[in-house]
């Protein structure tokens, strides 16, 4: 998830420069659409592409495994906060034996079956 938030960054440090020289180079009222346009183009839409990649491929964590429903885990980063490590399919960083019930989980799992 931080790649994410890096890249947006890296992309916006670059397009403001570049937006700015252009402004000198075309008239007013077309750097505006260009601008907004750029934005979505070059900033927004790519993060959400690699959100969406990004909750593709840690999916199964998230859903299925003992540390998703553990209080110590983060599914944003899918990140156990208490050992500060990525599990895994093959690898809980507690091996399941600092586990926590999330009370939030188990409520909401409740409610939906």
């Amino acid at each position: 998830m931080g790649g994410i938030i890096f890249w947006g960054i890296i992309r916006t440090a670059i397009l403001i420069p570049a937006l700015w020289i252009l402004r000198g180079m075309m008239e007013y009222r077309y750097w505006w659409w260009l601008g907004i346009i750029s934005v979505y183009g070059v900033i927004l839409h790519p993060a959400m592409i690699q959100y969406r990649l990004f909750l593709d491929e840690n999916k199964e964590i998230i859903n299925n495994t003992l540390c998703s429903s553990c209080k110590h885990f983060d599914k944003t980063a899918v990140l156990c906060t208490k050992f500060d490590k990525h599990p895994t399919l093959r690898n809980l960083p507690c091996e399941g034996l600092d586990w926590e019930l999330n009370d939030s989980h188990y409520e909401t799992e409740e409610l939906h079956h």
